[in-house]
C-alpha cells in the first residue's frame, strides 16, 4: 500500500493461538470421528504460517518495549490509507491476505513501531522542514512529456527550447498514452501525494510558473516536466510554522526512510533482544534477519582473501 510498508504480513488468524501449542490439549472442534486439538490446530497452523506470526509477535514485543503507538496514531494512519486508496482500500486489504481491518491494524502498529525504531537517526534541518513547510502550502499543475531514455529526452527538450509546442510534443514522444490525451497534464499534485514518484516531486517544486525542467530520471524513465499553475492555500488554512514543525519533521524523515533502513533497524532491535526460539520447527525464523549482515561481512573477507 505503501512502500514503508515493509512487515505487514499475514498470518493474523494464528497470532492468537501461538502462545497455545504444548500447554494443553483443550478441544477446538468436536466430530463423530474424533476431536481436534489445541496443540492439533497449532501444529497444523505452525506449518502454514508459522515463522510469519512468530515474526510479527515478536517484533510487536521488542519494538513495543522501547517505543510507543498509540490508537489514536494508528487510526490516523488508516485514515491516510483509505483516503489515498478510496474505493480500492478493502480490496488491497483482501488482495494482501488480511480478513478485515482489525486483522491489518495489528501489522500496521507493528509497522509504525519500526518506522519509530528507524527515524530515530535520521537527521533533518530547520532548512529543511521550513522549504517543506513553504512547499506544503502550495499545489502545482503539472504536464510532462515522459521517454524511456535520456537521448530522447534531450532531444525533445531542445525541441522545446525551441518553441515547440508542449503538447504536440508530448503527444509524438510520451509513452505516458493517458495523460497524452490531455497534452501530458498528470492534474494536480502536492508535495506528498500519494503513490507519487519523490524524485520526480521535488523536482516540479523547484520549478516556476510556466517553467520547464531539463530531463529528469525516475523509476519510469526520463521526463520533460512543466508547471502550468501553482495555487496557494488560502492563509485561513495555513498553521504556523512553529505550530506544525515538530510533526513536519518526523514527515520528512519517514519519506527518507527506504526498506533497507527500516530493516536495518528492526535488526538492530532484535540483536539487542537477545531472541532464543525455543520451538525446534520455528528455530530458523530470525536466522536469516539476525545473521544477515555478519554473513555479508563473512563473504568480503573471504573475496578479499581470494
Amino acid at each position: 500500500m505503501k512502500k514503508w510498508v515493509v512487515t505487514l504480513t499475514m498470518a493474523a488468524g494464528i497470532v492468537g493461538l501461538a502462545g497455545c501449542g504444548g500447554q494443553n490439549s483443550d478441544t477446538v472442534a468436536k466430530t463423530s470421528a474424533g476431536n481436534v486439538t489445541k496443540d492439533e490446530l497449532y501444529e497444523a497452523m505452525k506449518g502454514k504460517a508459522g515463522e510469519q506470526a512468530l515474526q510479527q509477535l515478536v517484533f510487536e514485543k521488542v519494538l513495543s518495549k522501547e517505543y510507543k503507538v498509540s490508537d489514536k496514531e494508528v487510526d490516523k494512519k488508516m485514515d491516510e490509507l483509505k483516503e489515498q486508496l478510496g474505493p480500492q482500500f478493502e480490496m488491497a486489504l483482501a488482495q494482501s491476505g488480511f480478513k478485515d481491518e482489525d486483522d491489518f491494524r495489528e501489522s500496521l502498529k507493528v509497522n509504525l513501531l519500526q518506522e519509530k525504531a528507524a527515524v530515530k537517526d535520521v537527521k533533518v534541518s530547520e532548512k529543511e522542514v521550513k522549504e517543506y513547510y513553504d512547499n506544503k502550502q502550495k499545489e502545482l499543475e503539472v504536464r510532462h512529456i515522459l521517454v524511456e531514455d535520456e537521448k530522447t529526452a534531450k532531444d525533445v527538450k531542445a525541441k522545446l527550447d525551441q518553441g515547440g509546442d508542449f503538447a504536440a510534443l508530448a503527444k509524438e514522444y510520451s509513452v505516458d498514452t493517458a495523460a497524452n490525451e490531455q497534452g501530458g497534464s498528470l492534474g494536480t499534485i502536492t508535495i506528498d501525494t500519494p503513490q507519487m514518484d519523490q524524485t520526480f516531486i521535488k523536482e516540479a517544486f523547484k520549478l516556476k510558473k510556466d517553467q520547464i525542467s531539463n530531463p529528469v530520471q525516475t523509476q519510469f524513465g526520463w521526463h520533460i516536466i512543466q508547471v502550468t499553475n501553482i495555487k496557494e492555500k488560502p492563509k485561513k488554512d495555513v498553521k504556523p510554522f512553529d505550530e506544525v514543525k515538530d510533526d513536519y519533521a518526523h514527515e520528512l524523515k519517514v519519506a527518507k526512510l527506504d526498506p533497507e533502513t527500516m530493516q536495518e533497524a528492526l535488526t538492530k532491535e532484535l540483536k539487542k533482544a537477545d531472541i532464543k526460539v525455543n520451538d525446534k520447527d520455528l528455530k530458523e525464523t530470525f536466522d536469516a534477519m539476525l545473521n544477515d549482515k555478519q554473513d555479508q561481512g563473512d563473504n568480503k573477507k573471504e573475496e578479499e582473501k581470494k
